[in-house]
């Protein structure tokens, strides 16, 4: 045995679960190739907005150097709730709000505050692949039920299967809606039937919302929180990253029933003892910038229609018009293998997308292109990709 064999560990069982992002895979040889325009990951090219950074500079003359409460500024807390009230007509006080270092953080706490080993949740699929990984490294089981696809309706939702994947040892019903990434956009009939059989069936809801202003036919998306009652066992994740631009600075949050925000300020403090307080000061001028955000939202409703328009028109391409995100979900006819495929764009086009597979099997002959940049890089972009999906 080596000096070192992983074998010998219990680390083992679970590292050997977690493969690893797909999307790396294809992008840690070409990330400094150059004039590679980079589809890939799910961020832009535009900067935050400029009261953010003001904010951030300001926080640091003003010597935000120090640790704050596990579950975040009491300030960034009542601005949340405050925020989450004012879009969603209701009233939210930040007791039950937690601040959390990122969407994912948010996302990793409220699967360590339900799951056990052997218990399972239940995922609308396809999925981007962290939310299930993390079910799996605290040994717990992923049930996938998978979206439907067909040319004419796009994306949707089959309940009947859904609750028929849970059981006496289902613990929640996980539902990223806008969906990444697929730009599936759950109906507020559907959200509620999820939230009603979870209240009947006594376990949780959990929606991963961090695409909820990036709806193109509405001001925001519908929401679990939308159906449930105060006491619910129903969590919302969010984050500023895709609604503001700031996918670095890493803060996000968590809805929760005030109940159990304690419990979850204990498991923030064991994971990362809480969120940066620079980043926590930039959220806040975040939540006052309504027009950027509204801004941004009229720009990729454009791109969208550009990719939209110019992919669907290639006779070996399928693909839905997104109904909110800002990703291009597409299938190529007769590619089988959608990382050597992406491996190949990157070489012969000079243009870096995300392989379905890395969003579960569900995703496999499928693409995934984020047209989060500038309307000019965007056309070069398809301009190069088109002569290889034709």
């Amino acid at each position: 045995m080596s000096a070192f064999d992983l074998s010998s560990f219990a680390l083992r069982a679970k590292s050997e679960r977690l493969l690893g992002s797909l999307i790396r895979e294809v992008s840690k040889d070409a990330m400094d190739k150059p004039g590679l325009i980079p589809l890939w990951f799910g961020e832009g090219d535009r900067p935050p907005p400029e009261a953010v950074v003001k904010a951030a500079h300001q926080a640091l003359d003003q010597g935000y150097h120090y640790y704050s409460s596990s579950l975040g500024r009491q300030e960034l807390r009542d601005a949340i709730a405050a925020y989450v009230s004012r879009l969603r007509g209701l009233s939210i006080g930040p007791e039950r709000i937690a601040v959390t270092a990122s969407g994912n953080s948010a996302i990793q706490i409220a699967m360590q505050l339900i799951v056990d080993p052997g218990d399972n949740v239940v995922f609308a699929v396809p999925l981007w692949p962290n939310a299930a990984d993390m079910v799996e490294h605290l040994n717990g089981e992923v049930r996938r039920v998978a979206l439907k696809y067909t040319d004419n309706a796009g994306w949707s939702l089959d309940l009947d299967r859904l609750f028929a994947a849970c059981d006496a040892r289902t613990k929640a019903i996980f539902l990223n809606s806008p969906g990444n990434p697929t730009g599936w956009l759950a109906t507020p009939d559907e959200l509620r039937a999820v939230v009603e059989f979870c209240r009947k069936r006594g376990i949780w809801a959990i929606g991963d919302d961090v695409y909820e202003r990036l709806v193109y036919d509405a001001d925001k998306a519908p929401s679990l929180l939308d159906f449930a009652r105060p006491d619910d066992k129903v969590m919302i994740v969010n984050s500023f990253s895709k609604g503001w631009c700031m996918t670095g600075w890493r803060v996000g949050w968590l809805v929760a029933p005030a109940a159990v925000v304690d419990t979850i300020g204990k498991i923030i403090e064991f994971n990362t003892s809480g969120a940066n307080s620079v980043a926590q000061r930039a959220g806040l001028a975040a939540l006052t910038q309504e027009q950027f955000v509204r801004d941004i939202r009229a720009h990729y409703a454009h791109a969208r229609d550009m990719v939209h328009t110019r992919l669907s028109k290639l006779p070996k391409v399928r693909m839905a018009r997104p109904q909110a995100a800002f990703y291009a979900f597409f299938q190529v006819e007769g590619m089988t293998d959608s990382v050597a495929f992406c491996k190949r764009v990157v070489r012969e086009a000079n243009v870096g997308l995300a392989p379905g597979r890395a969003f579960g099997p569900e995703g496999e002959g499928w693409i995934r292109l984020c047209f989060a940049i500038s309307h000019d890089k965007l056309a070069e972009a398809l301009d190069r990709l088109e002569p290889m999906l034709k």
